[in-house]
């Protein structure tokens, strides 16, 4: 089978049509309302911009397994409870989990808008800030891995997205 299709091969990405321009400018603008990645949380920490706090929604154990710097621990069963607490109304949350295999950090940031947060989920979680080369913080205090290649340059600066 050749890798060229010819002119009477159907398209596999086209079989169900793309969106008109209008729809996909509404459709990305939202995705972006909702999420935030970890090259940008990331960016915000180390600057210091004000504005967000980080929540890791996970349990204890995974918290002493590791965590982002300057995120607050509120596991999701306790955000109810904890957020008034903890959390100035006026921060917009960003929520974070396992990474993209773990919804926890969407039910949390759920639990966060029911409350009335403005909040934003991270992208990939704790496994792409770990993946992406980021320090972190454990039980047994700073750590960090090298980066892997499949999502980050190498050379650890920003892949400029």
């Amino acid at each position: 089978m050749s890798a060229i299709a010819s002119a009477d091969t159907p398209s596999a990405v086209l079989s169900v049509p793309a969106a008109t321009p209008a729809e996909s400018v509404a459709h990305y603008a939202a995705r972006l309302t909702f999420e935030a990645d970890v090259s940008d949380v990331h960016a915000d920490l180390a600057s210091g911009a004000t504005g967000i706090v980080v929540v890791d929604t996970r349990g204890g154990a995974a918290w002493d397994q590791g965590h982002i710097p300057g995120a607050l621990h509120i596991p999701t069963a306790r955000i109810t409870d904890l957020a008034p607490q903890l959390i100035d109304p006026a921060q917009t949350v960003v929520t974070y989990c396992w990474g993209p295999g773990c919804n926890g950090a969407t039910r949390a940031a759920l639990t966060f808008a029911r409350l009335g947060y403005q909040v934003k989920e991270m992208l990939g979680g704790f496994e792409y800030w770990a993946r992406e080369g980021f320090a972190y913080d454990s039980a047994a205090g700073s750590e960090q891995r090298p980066i892997d290649d499949l999502t980050a340059p190498r050379s650890g600066i920003a892949c400029a997205c």
